[in-house]
């Protein structure tokens, strides 16, 4: 929370700075007024909390009352929330409040989306670390949201070896052996894998989960086939929203979709005052 609270700050900062000059010279000071927040497309809500914290730490008199949860899927012209405080300061708060909304209710309306393609597979949709600088929280939480599961969170918790890692370490087998050395027995060594030949030699290694980089179909079913149950199989690169069926049938245990925080759109959501 004090790091959401801490982002809310800067971003109304950034654009309040020293003062909502149109609010200043148009809207008289104290005058109290309510307003209501709509959905203008079908989403799937994502949010809901952290535009009532831009509102109450603006300005703590506001009350923000939401009419729908995070996880529910809004209609066109559904009534998301009321508020009522000072017109000026909801007026002050509203692009703030809008701005984070509007993309975390985007990130969960794709990860459903995502979800649903590949219902009645065993594979899951994950996100990545490819999230706006800052939003990280608020956009892996609106993954959740949307029924996608969290990869990790961030270069501290979780050991993950790409191909940089493997050509500084001099192999795949050499950089599994200093990980494993290196991390406590909790944490798991993943490694991204491009050839076939690569997936042997980090089974080979003890790898704990194998990432299959931006190969072919074909390829993953045979990958699949050749790890079994001794590591969980990710799929990674190249993957949308045609393909992702495709991919989850090959039998990978996990899908990481990037697109999710980095190309998701923002959802159409308006705030007009009463």
């Amino acid at each position: 929370m004090i790091m959401i609270d801490r982002l809310i700050e800067q971003a109304l900062l950034e654009d309040i700075h020293t003062g909502d000059i149109t609010t200043l010279a148009v809207v008289p000071g104290a005058r109290p007024a309510s307003a209501r927040l709509l959905a203008k497309e079908t989403m799937v809500l994502a949010g809901l909390d952290t535009a009532a914290r831009v509102f109450t730490i603006l300005d703590p008199d506001i009350r923000f009352s939401a009419c729908l949860s995070d996880g529910e899927t809004a209609l066109p012209g559904a009534l998301l929330a009321t508020l009522q405080g000072e017109a000026a300061k909801l007026l002050m708060g509203e692009r703030v409040a809008l701005n984070l909304l509007q993309r975390m209710c985007g990130i969960a309306t794709l990860t459903a989306s995502f979800v649903t393609a590949v219902a009645g597979t065993k594979a899951r949709i994950v996100d990545t670390r490819k999230t706006t600088p800052g939003l990280r929280q608020l956009e892996k939480y609106a993954v959740r949201v949307g029924g996608g599961i969290n990869h990790r969170t961030g270069l501290y918790d979780g050991v993950l070896i790409k191909e940089n890692h493997i050509a500084a370490a001099g192999g795949i087998t050499e950089a599994i052996r200093r990980a494993r050395a290196y991390i406590p027995h909790t944490l798991k060594i993943e490694i991204e894998t491009e050839t076939l030949s690569q997936v042997d030699e980090a089974l080979a290694a003890g790898a704990d989960i194998i990432m299959l980089d931006n190969m072919s179909l074909d390829e993953m079913r045979a990958a699949v086939g050749a790890i079994g149950s001794r590591a969980l199989v990710e799929a990674s690169g190249g993957v949308n929203l045609e393909r992702v069926r495709a991919i989850a049938e090959t039998g990978v245990d996990i899908i990481s979709v990037g697109a999710l925080t980095h190309s998701s759109r923002a959802m159409d959501i308006s705030m007009l005052l009463d």
